[in-house]
C-alpha cells in the first residue's frame, strides 16, 4: 500500500471512529431518563449553587484524567518516554474508543497507537500494570467497606462475621502482595513453554521495582480519592440527610461491584444506577436522587471526556510510518 493510500485509509478509519462515537453518545443521551431526573432535581436550586457544585465536579474530572496521564507518562518511562501533553492526548483518545468497546478495551488501542509500532504491545503490558494498581485499591477499599456493610446491615453470627473479616484481610493481602511483586508474573510466564517465545513483550514486568510500583499506586490512590470525592460531593448536595461514613462505605462498595461486572461504558450507566440504588436503599429512600447522581457522574466522567477525545482521534498513527495529523 502506498503512502498516499495509507493516509487516506488512516483518515477514513479516524473519521469512522469519531462518527460512530458521536452516534453512540447522541442516542444514549437522548434515551437517558436519569439525566432528565437530575435536571428535575435541580429546578428548585439556585443557579449559582448549581454552577459552583457542578463546576467543582467537572474540575475534579479533569484532575482525575490528568493524574491518569501522569501515571501513563511514568509507566512509559521504561519503554518510550513521552511528554505530559502527549500523555493527555492518548488518555482522552483512549476514552473515546473505550465507550463502545467491551470492558474499555478500546482505551488500550487509543493510547498505544500514539507509540511507535514496535513499542505498542509492550505499551499494553505497561498499561496493564497501572490498571492492576487501580484494581488493587478498588478491591482493598471495597473489601473493607464490605466488612462494615455486613456488620451494619446483615444479621450474621459473631463467629461468621469474624470469618468474613479474616477472609477480607487475606483478600486484601493477596492483591497487595501480588501487585508489589508483579515481577513474579514475568517468572510464571517464562516458565510456560508456549508464552516463553513472547518474553520480549512482557519482560517489562520484571523491570518495575517496589519503589516504582509504589509511585504508580500512589497515582492510583490519588485518582481513587478524586472520583470518590465526586460522588461524595453530589450525594451530600442532593441528599443532605446522609451520613458521611455511609456515603464513603457505599461508594467504595459501588466501585467494587462495578469492577467485577463486564460492560460497555455507554451502557454502564444502567448498571451503575441499579447497583447504586440497591446499595444506597439501606441508608436512604431517595432512589431518584441516587440514580440522578450516578447518571450525572457518568456524563461528566465518561461522556464529556469521550467527546473531548474525538479531537485527538485524528492524531492516531495507525501505520507508524505516517506523521500524525
Amino acid at each position: 500500500m502506498t503512502g498516499k493510500n495509507k493516509k487516506i485509509l488512516s483518515f477514513l478509519i479516524k473519521a469512522a471512529i469519531v462518527v460512530f462515537a458521536f452516534w453512540f453518545i447522541y442516542h444514549k443521551l437522548v434515551a437517558n431518563r436519569n439525566l432528565r431526573d437530575f435536571s428535575t432535581l435541580l429546578k428548585d436550586i439556585r443557579q449559582i449553587e448549581i454552577i459552583t457544585v457542578i463546576g467543582i465536579v467537572v474540575l475534579l474530572m479533569f484532575v482525575n484524567w490528568f493524574l491518569e496521564a501522569g501515571k501513563w507518562k511514568y509507566l512509559m518511562s521504561h519503554i518510550e518516554p513521552i511528554g505530559f501533553y502527549r500523555a493527555i492526548e492518548s488518555v482522552f483518545c483512549g476514552l473515546t474508543l473505550a465507550i463502545f468497546t467491551p470492558n474499555r478495551l478500546g482505551e488500550y488501542g487509543g493510547r498505544v497507537f500514539f507509540l511507535s509500532p514496535k513499542r505498542r504491545v509492550v505499551g499494553i503490558v505497561a498499561m496493564s500494570v497501572g490498571s492492576i494498581g487501580q484494581l488493587v485499591l478498588t478491591n482493598v477499599f471495597g473489601a473493607i467497606a464490605a466488612c462494615f456493610f455486613v456488620y451494619r446491615f446483615i444479621p450474621v453470627d459473631h463467629v461468621l462475621f469474624i470469618a468474613v473479616v479474616i477472609l477480607a484481610v487475606f483478600f486484601c493481602l493477596f492483591f497487595l502482595v501480588f501487585y508489589f511483586n508483579i515481577r513474579w508474573l514475568n517468572g510464571i510466564l517464562l516458565s510456560i513453554k508456549f508464552t516463553r517465545k513472547y518474553k520480549k513483550f512482557y519482560s517489562i514486568l520484571g523491570r518495575y521495582r517496589k519503589r516504582e510500583l509504589f509511585k504508580i499506586i500512589t497515582y492510583c490512590f490519588a485518582r481513587y480519592l478524586v472520583f470518590s470525592s465526586q460522588y461524595f460531593i453530589l450525594f451530600i448536595w442532593l441528599i443532605p440527610g446522609l451520613h458521611y461514613a455511609d456515603i464513603i462505605m457505599m461508594t467504595c462498595l459501588l466501585f467494587l461491584v462495578q469492577s467485577a461486572l463486564p460492560s460497555l461504558d455507554l451502557f454502564d450507566v444502567g448498571i451503575r444506577s441499579v447497583t447504586a440504588v440497591e446499595l444506597f436503599k439501606h441508608v436512604t429512600d431517595q432512589h431518584v436522587a441516587v440514580i440522578a447522581c450516578t447518571a450525572s457522574i457518568w456524563l461528566i466522567n465518561i461522556i464529556i471526556p469521550a467527546i473531548l477525545g474525538t479531537y485527538f482521534v485524528f492524531k492516531l498513527n495507525f501505520f507508524g510510518n505516517l506523521k500524525s495529523n
